[in-house]
């Protein structure tokens, strides 16, 4: 980062919440910057989801979710926008009926915003978008360690033939070696499975799993202890599908499973990346027309306030 003072949200006190910009947390626009250490990239795309629709229309929600984000982290005590540049980047538009195409123009266009050094903290959409996102990453990193939080393992063949899906992307990812085969782990994970073979097909594709349950009888810190022993030793990519919050804490995704994490144990656990190499993350799969009361976009929200704030003590090399 430059010798410049990063520009931070607009301020609350001249400037009441609800009339500020339409940016998370109502940081500036890319555009408005000289250049950004950490860039949050919207991508509105739904066409890879197999249940509810409506993913599309996530990166505005949490930006929407956001206005209540505050300078300091007291958790972590951190100031994630004091430290570092973040801005706003956009939405990118990807074709909403070529499934191959849309992959192509996530790729190229997180390509070239990280050109410069910048770090992407990007809001889906669907966990399709992670496959592309995985393969810029790749390019510059090799094999990345993949932080998954989900309810699913994301890591079945296909859907109806189609290779490329919402349930798809951590297999195609590690088939075409852009997983660390050794540190990847899935975290949250619970429901119904199609059957065992799913989950031993899973563990050669380069997964480690901690399932919801484990929350609730081994704890967050010892969780933590296993997360940052598995991904210790080189870069690591955070995947958040809000789906691996239980219902009650994200109503508003596409495919909801009963008895998931609360948002306390999964903003928990991300404050337990400090230290470690993260080279980016997404947030994925807020639904906002099963959203109430704006619950989904208020957690999805503050994820990316606590990876932001990870992101910054990093930095800070905390």
């Amino acid at each position: 980062m430059d010798d410049q003072t990063p520009i931070g949200p607009v301020d609350a006190t001249r400037v009441p919440r609800y009339a500020g910009p339409a940016t998370l947390a109502r940081l500036p626009r890319i555009d408005e910057v000289s250049r950004a250490d950490v860039a949050v990239l919207g991508v509105p795309f739904d066409s890879g989801v197999s249940y509810r629709p409506g993913a599309r229309f996530g990166p505005g929600h949490v930006r929407a979710g956001s206005k209540l984000l505050r300078p300091y982290n007291p958790a972590l005590d951190a100031t994630p926008f004091g430290t570092q540049q973040v801005a706003d980047a956009g939405d990118i538009g990807v074709n909403p009926f070529d499934l191959g195409e849309a992959i192509e123009t996530i790729d190229r266009e997180v390509t070239a915003l990280r050109a410069d050094g910048a770090q992407l903290l990007t809001i889906g959409g669907d966990h399709t978008i992670a496959l592309p996102i995985l393969r810029s990453l790749a390019r510059d990193h090799g094999p990345v360690a993949v932080l998954h939080f989900d309810a699913h393992l994301d890591t079945w063949d296909t859907y109806f033939g189609a290779p490329y899906t919402h349930g798809t992307p951590f297999r195609r990812a590690s088939e075409e070696g852009l997983i660390d085969l050794e540190r990847s782990l899935h975290m949250g994970i619970r429901g119904p499975l199609y059957g065992k073979q799913d989950l031993e097909d899973d563990a050669v594709l380069g997964f480690q799993v901690i399932r919801s349950d484990d929350y609730e009888v081994d704890g967050v810190r010892s969780i933590v202890e296993r997360m940052r022993s598995r991904l210790a030793g080189g870069p690591v990519y955070v995947s958040v599908d809000i789906d691996v919050l239980d219902p009650a804490h994200a109503p508003g995704t596409g495919t909801p499973e009963a008895g998931g994490l609360t948002s306390r144990e999964l903003l928990n656990t991300l404050r337990g990346l400090v230290g470690l190499d993260v080279v980016g993350a997404d947030i994925v799969e807020v639904s906002p027309p099963y959203d109430h009361a704006e619950l989904t976009a208020i957690a999805a929200s503050h994820v990316a306030y606590d990876l932001l704030s990870v992101l910054a003590l990093n930095r800070a090399g905390a």
